[in-house]
């Protein structure tokens, strides 16, 4: 494991109007399929990449089915961005009926490409009932392990995705306000799996903390602790051998880590992949005495005992 210290100033060179928040594309899980399939190639857990890809194969597909999500009324939204509240919280936002059905769907679709031992899990879900599946939502929205079904959880994760996402993409920057929590998505008041250093245009050289559950992106500065906002000695740790895409960075205070990756070291990165993609850094920073501030519903890790 290699690590480099940087202090505030060091990054972040970008001047004039920054993007403060970027709404996720048409075309996101299609693309986040292919960098699956990429990262699959020679990898110790292949198998388990190349199913994720057909999950998220299966999540283009239902985005293409799906028609206009109801949205919050023009009122409601023009309230959350005056107090600085996330419109599509999930505390405040009744899910429509349709993410079960996405959720039965999804289940279906991947059964080809599951190991005969996890089509059980599958069968669940698309024989279950709507209030066994909304209770599931619920724990898995509140980061609740106890009585989650942690072998239908990544297919419920990917449904709700695509629920939010939806939502989201439907929304303009505009009717966004600032987060008033700045670790939290403003547009669900969600936690980041990752964050993303960006290349190309105002973004370039850019942070942007990607929602773990409707998938768009916010602006923080860089060096500068996700979590708790402390800006001192952070800390960046890779694995050794790699080519640096994929990076921890970490902070001494509140001993939380978060994921980066870098455009710069390979335009194809994505948070959500490459995350799943580097469990073993996640191994490296716990035995560091680290422990991530991120979220990612595709792996959902039991209660410790």
């Amino acid at each position: 494991m290699s690590t480099t210290i940087l202090q505030p100033g060091q990054i972040e060179g970008a001047s004039g109007d920054i993007p403060e928040l970027r709404l996720p594309s048409a075309d996101l899980f299609g693309n986040r399929a292919r960098r699956l399939r990429q990262l699959a190639e020679g990898h110790s857990l292949a198998d388990y990449l190349r199913f994720l890809a057909a999950l998220a194969e299966a999540q283009q597909l239902a985005v293409g089915q799906l028609g206009d999500l109801p949205l919050p009324s023009a009122g409601q939204l023009e309230q959350c961005r005056a107090h600085h509240m996330p419109p599509l919280t999930p505390a405040g936002w009744a899910r429509d009926p349709i993410w079960r059905s996405l959720a039965r769907q999804l289940a279906a679709a991947v059964r080809t490409a599951t190991p005969a031992a996890g089509q059980a899990a599958l069968d669940r879900i698309v024989a279950s009932a709507d209030d066994w599946l909304e209770a599931q939502a619920a724990l898995l929205l509140e980061s609740r392990s106890e009585g989650l079904d942690l072998a239908c959880a990544p297919i419920l994760g990917a449904a709700l995705q695509v629920y939010w996402s939806q939502l989201a993409h439907r929304l303009t920057p505009a009717q966004v306000a600032r987060p008033e929590y700045p670790n939290l998505c403003p547009v669900c008041g969600s936690h980041p799996v990752a964050s993303v250093a960006r290349i190309g245009g105002a973004e370039n050289g850019l942070r942007y903390l990607h929602c773990a559950l409707c998938e768009s992106e916010w602006h923080v500065v860089r060096a500068k602790c996700s979590n708790c906002d402390n800006t001192k000695d952070i800390a960046y740790y890779s694995i050794e051998g790699g080519d640096g895409a994929v990076r921890a960075e970490a902070c001494p205070e509140c001993h939380s880590y978060l994921k980066i990756v870098h455009q710069d070291k390979d335009p194809n990165v994505d948070p959500v992949a490459d995350d799943l993609a580097s469990l073993a850094l996640d191994l490296l920073m716990g035995e560091h005495g680290y422990a991530t501030s991120g979220a990612n519903l595709l792996m959902i890790h039991g209660s410790e005992t």
